[in-house]
């Protein structure tokens, strides 16, 4: 059944035929999603982990009755028992006898770990949905055939002088969708910075430094480090059952439990940790990469002639003089979906719309290059 649930998350894995993002738009809907979904899918693997909870009581109270009281209720640690010597003066780290007054530390997050990790791929994914609403389908039907290298020379021609025409006609048009895909963008860095905050308060304000105390650890002294895996994610922990007695008295009753999914949650949260530093130094960095996209555009067009390094650069050039941050990106995307040699003509074929004076010399003999039919058949 896991492994069914896994291979569904293929459908989010396939590459698109037409790319209408980037690799680091792709790293938060795609790589990031994958990885929330499949850890919520892990943390409910019975099977493999046993039961979410265990918990020891000597008393004539139920096993499931104390298990499911303590999964519901929440246990708790002592934080002065945390560097303690375990087997000597306590049991586990952060369990001891306590007094009345002493601080208990409750952990009640094991219980909505998989539904926050399931809730998390799904903001992970609203910028996708968001910037796949907006476009339309807009660089597809421009793609038309022309990211097949292998294509008739008439149905090349054609396609080549129509989505040259349509540039041509509406260059300057086209900021509303770059602008739109820059609010995506910084969208996927403030859910970054907004997601790192929100696991930060349900772990405790554990989070925010949880990678760190963790890479800092291993340098420690053995007898004086307390590991901040424990600490966060205890994998022995207490549980205090109060019920009635025979004369109406209430009980209390102490029990040892046991939380072996905390194995694995720790894990899955150091790795999140770093994953989600790493993203938002990157999703930052693509942000200030679009900030001086927008106000260079010098800049616009070495990006593109790096994109398309058969296009000729006059040819380039001429377009570029002309258009707008909007039409570049248009131009941009579309540098990445067609084949580099059809991209070549199409910029030829725009240089010639242009100014078919100084375009004529760029444009390409068509008996050389396969649009004349007769010839091709």
């Amino acid at each position: 059944m896991v492994f069914d649930l896994f291979g569904s998350l293929r459908n989010i894995t396939k590459l698109d035929k037409v790319c209408i993002d980037n690799n680091v738009f792709r790293l938060h809907y795609k790589v990031t999603v994958v990885m929330l979904v499949a850890a919520s899918i892990l943390v409910t693997g019975r099977q493999y982990f046993g039961d979410p909870i265990d918990c020891i009581q000597r008393d004539d109270i139920p096993q499931n009755v104390m298990d499911t009281f303590c999964w519901i209720h929440s246990t708790f640690t002592l934080p002065h028992a945390l560097n303690k010597k375990v087997g000597v003066d306590i049991v586990a780290p952060g369990v001891d006898s306590h007094a009345p007054g002493d601080k208990k530390v409750y952990h009640k997050y094991y219980q909505w770990v998989c539904f926050v990790l399931f809730i998390q791929a799904i903001f992970f994914y609203i910028p996708r949905y968001l910037w796949k609403m907006w476009e339309g389908g807009r660089l597809r039907s421009l793609v038309l055939e022309l990211n097949n290298p292998v294509m008739k020379a008439d149905d090349k021609e054609s396609q080549i002088q129509l989505l040259s025409t349509y540039m041509n006609n509406n260059i300057t048009y086209h900021n509303t969708y770059f602008y739109c895909f820059v609010f995506c963008e910084i969208l996927n860095f403030i859910n970054v910075i907004t997601q790192m905050y929100l696991v930060d308060a349900f772990l405790g304000g554990a989070f925010s430094t949880y990678g760190l105390d963790v890479l800092s650890y291993s340098e420690m002294d053995i007898d004086q480090r307390i590991d901040p895996m424990v600490k966060v994610f205890p994998r022995v922990t207490k549980c205090t059952f109060h019920r009635y007695g025979s004369s109406g008295d209430v009980q209390k009753h102490d029990s040892l439990c046991i939380l072996p999914l905390n194995i694995i949650n720790e894990k899955i949260y150091i790795f999140l940790w770093f994953w989600l530093v790493i993203l938002a130094v990157i999703s930052a960095g693509i942000v200030v990469w679009r900030v001086a996209i927008i106000f260079f555009p010098n800049l616009r067009f070495k990006s593109l002639a790096s994109r398309a390094r058969l296009a000729n650069r006059d040819n380039l050039q001429m377009f570029m003089d002309r258009a707008k941050v909007g039409d570049w990106f248009i131009m941009y995307l579309l540098a990445k979906n067609m084949d580099s040699l059809h991209y070549r003509e199409l910029i030829r074929e725009m240089a010639h719309q242009l100014n078919p004076t100084e375009g004529e010399k760029f444009r390409p003999d068509l008996s050389e290059t396969g649009f004349n039919s007769s010839k091709s058949n």
